[in-house]
């Protein structure tokens, strides 16, 4: 399913989206089925699935032990690409990894195994929108989503550029630093969101853990809310963990429905 499809059936439903983010093969490569069927039983509309790296500078400890524990379970490009073709979900997928991966697997082979397997859409965190035309080509050429992450401290031309390059979601970063859940949403989303004009659907993360929160940024104009280390945490923890995650994100997904 596109993500295009996704936001405009919620946007009908007066609904903002909740996009889950697991690293895939995280505590190991057949749990990983049952905790995506238990986001979405949940709420979770978009499932953003990490291909794990050895060096995922963009994430906060939560998601490196995750991407760990993973890599140390055999997950790898091969494996994620026939993981994720293997799973039987009516919501888009969206792939997030590191240039790296892509690049040594080749632009066009890894966009073509994502179109195989059923991926929607690309967050490269490390890749700049303006080193990335090679790779928004390829995507183009086979109707895969490039998405990039828009911070507080992006300069308003460097916006501009950015929302040119972008499809699917713009990925608005809520504040500075790298992910974790935190127990406030502060007022620079409001702010950043307010920058951010576009008709492409704007989708917060960095913080986010309840629905509280969600309900906050969806308030401050927000179509998405990007939920992952919250979950990550319930999954290292061993304990519950498809019940857990499906009434965090009932919870989280509940904070979405606009009031």
């Amino acid at each position: 399913m596109k993500l295009s499809t996704k936001f405009n059936e919620l946007k009908d439903r007066n609904e903002a989206a909740l996009l889950s983010y697991v690293c895939a093969g995280d505590p190991d490569i057949e749990s990983t089925p049952e905790i995506v069927d238990a986001l979405i039983k949940g709420g979770a509309d978009i499932i953003e699935l990490g291909l794990p790296f050895s060096d995922p500078v963009a994430d906060g400890p939560t998601i490196q032990e995750a991407s760990e524990r993973a890599l140390k379970a055999g997950m790898n490009p091969d494996r994620y690409f026939e993981l994720v073709a293997s799973l039987d979900v009516d919501v888009p997928l969206v792939c997030m990894t590191y240039y790296n991966l892509v690049f040594q697997r080749g632009l066009d082979s890894f966009v073509e195994d994502c179109v195989n397997s059923g991926i929607s859409g690309l967050i490269i965190p490390d890749l700049p929108a303006e080193e990335s035309e090679d790779l928004a080509k390829a995507c183009s050429n086979k109707d895969i989503d490039l998405i990039f992450l828009i911070t507080p401290v992006t300069t308003d031309d460097r916006i501009k550029m950015i929302l040119e390059k972008c499809s699917g979601f713009v990925y608005i970063v809520s504040r500075l630093g790298v992910t974790g859940a935190r127990s406030d949403v502060t007022d620079a989303t409001a702010q950043i969101l307010s920058r951010v004009k576009t008709d492409v659907p704007k989708a917060v993360g960095f913080g986010i853990s309840n629905g509280d929160q969600a309900s906050r940024v969806v308030s401050a104009g927000a179509d998405g809310v990007i939920v992952g280390s919250a979950f990550v945490d319930i999954i290292a923890s061993g304990e519950n963990v498809n019940q857990r995650l499906e009434e965090l994100a009932k919870d989280i997904k509940d904070g979405c429905r606009k009031k």
